[in-house]
C-alpha cells in the first residue's frame, strides 16, 4: 500500500476503549492528531466508549486546541471483517444506509489496556485485513500479561525481580496460603499490580502483611491475575525501541530516560493528576556503560517478545549494585505530549512528526509482506 503522488493517506485514529487507561488514551489520541503530518495523512477519529460502541468522530476539537478527545454518541461505525472496495471502509450506520463508506488506509490504534492493546483489537484488525500501527497479536497479549512477559524475558536470560503471582480464584478459597507464600518468598515490602493494566492503576506498595489483603482486593477489581513482586530500592529507567525500517536488522533504541517520582512511587497520581508528580530525566543520569546495557536489554527484550513497530520498555536499576532488572514492556505506550515514548526519540534525534511517519511506515510495509504470503495451499 503505497501513497500515490499528492495522495494522502486515511489513517484512522482509534482511541478511548473499554479499560480502566480509558481517559488516558483520550489525551493520547489528542495528541498523535494534533501532530500527524498534515501534508502526508488525513485523519479520521475513532472512539471506542465504555459500552465498546465504535463512534465515528471529528477533528475540529483538536484544531481548536482540546488537549482530550471526547467521544461523541451519534456517529456509530462498522468495521467490516474483510476489505470492502479498492481498501478497508468504515460503514457510518447513522447517516443513511445509502451513505458512501469511508476508505481508511492505515488504523492508528492509540488504546491502552485490556481490550486494547491485549491483543484484542489487533486480531480484529488482522481480520479486516488492514494495515495498522505496532506490535501484532501475539506481543501485544503476552505484552499485557506481565506475568507472562517476566517468564519469556527471564527464559531468554535478561533478569526480573522475584515476584509470585496469584487468581482471584485461590485468593478466595484460601487467603492464608497467598499470604503465606508472599512472607515465605518474598517479604516485605512488596508491589502488588493487577497483571493485565498499565499506568499504575490497581498498583499499591505493600510495607507490612496486615496492608497486603487491602492491596489485593483492589488490584483483583481490576484483574482475575495479580503480580506481587518484591520491591527493591531502585531507580525507573525508560528506553523507547521502534523497529528498524530495514525489516530483520536489530531495532533501534532511544536514549534512556528516567522516571524521578515526587510520590512514593511512580502513580496513576504522579503519572497523570499531579503536574509535579514526578520529574523526566532525558537522558537517564547513567555511565556510558550502563547506557549501553539498558540499551541492550531493552533491544533483547523487544526481539524476544516479537515485538514490531514499537514499544517501550521499563526496567530497574539497584541503586545499590548498579545491576539492571528487566520490569515490563508496553506495546501501545503513553503518547501525550509529555509522554517518554515521543520524548525520548525527540532526545535521540526524531522529532515526534516524523516518528508517528515512521510508524505509519512500518505498518504499511509490514502489511505488505503479509499480503505477499501465500493464503491457500496448492500441490
Amino acid at each position: 500500500m503505497k501513497e500515490s503522488s499528492g495522495k494522502k493517506l486515511k489513517i484512522a485514529v482509534l482511541y478511548g476503549g473499554r479499560s480502566g487507561e480509558h481517559e488516558v488514551s483520550l489525551r493520547s489520541a489528542a495528541s498523535v492528531i494534533r501532530n500527524l503530518d498534515p501534508s502526508r495523512f488525513e485523519v479520521i477519529p475513532i472512539g471506542i466508549d465504555k459500552d465498546g460502541r465504535w463512534l465515528l468522530n471529528d477533528v475540529s476539537l483538536i484544531e481548536k486546541g482540546a488537549q482530550a478527545l471526547p467521544i461523541f454518541k451519534d456517529h456509530p461505525v462498522v468495521l467490516p471483517p474483510n476489505p470492502v472496495l479498492d481498501g478497508t471502509a468504515l460503514i457510518p450506520l447513522g447517516a443513511g444506509a445509502n451513505s458512501a463508506p469511508r476508505k481508511v488506509d492505515v488504523v492508528f490504534p492509540v488504546l491502552h489496556g485490556p481490550l486494547c492493546e491485549d491483543g484484542t483489537i489487533q486480531g480484529l484488525l488482522e481480520l479486516a485485513d488492514v494495515a495498522y500501527v505496532g506490535c501484532g497479536v501475539l506481543a501485544s497479549a503476552v505484552g499485557m500479561d506481565k506475568e507472562v512477559t517476566k517468564r519469556l524475558v527471564r527464559d531468554a536470560g535478561l533478569p526480573i525481580v522475584p515476584y509470585v503471582s496469584a487468581r482471584s480464584e485461590s485468593w478466595r478459597r484460601d487467603r492464608a496460603a497467598v499470604r503465606e507464600r508472599v512472607g515465605r518468598e518474598l517479604g516485605y515490602p512488596v508491589f502488588v499490580k493487577p497483571a493485565n493494566l498499565g499506568s499504575s492503576v490497581g498498583v499499591h506498595k505493600v510495607k507490612e502483611p496486615a496492608a497486603l489483603d487491602a492491596a489485593l482486593e483492589d488490584a483483583f477489581r481490576y484483574d482475575t491475575k495479580v503480580l506481587i513482586e518484591t520491591s527493591i530500592d531502585a531507580r525507573e529507567v525508560e528506553l523507547a525501541v521502534l523497529e528498524n525500517s530495514e525489516a530483520g536488522a536489530a531495532p533501534l533504541v532511544s536514549v534512556p530516560g528516567e522516571v524521578v517520582p515526587t510520590h512514593e512511587f511512580y502513580s496513576y497520581e504522579a503519572k497523570y493528576l499531579d503536574e509535579n508528580g514526578a520529574a523526566l530525566n532525558i537522558p537517564a543520569r547513567l555511565t556510558e556503560a550502563q547506557t549501553r546495557e539498558a540499551q541492550r536489554i531493552a533491544a533483547r527484550a523487544f526481539e524476544s517478545l516479537e515485538c514490531e513497530g514499537l514499544a517501550r520498555v521499563d526496567l530497574f536499576i539497584d541503586r545499590g549494585s548498579g545491576k539492571f532488572y528487566f520490569n515490563e514492556v508496553n506495546t501501545i505506550p503513553g503518547f501525550t505530549s509529555i509522554s517518554m515514548y515521543p520524548k525520548m526519540w525527540e532526545a535521540s534525534g526524531i522529532p515526534y512528526q516524523e516518528l508517528l511517519s515512521k510508524l505509519i511506515d512500518l505498518a504499511v510495509a509490514r502489511h505488505a509482506r503479509k499480503q505477499a504470503l501465500v493464503r491457500e495451499f496448492h500441490r
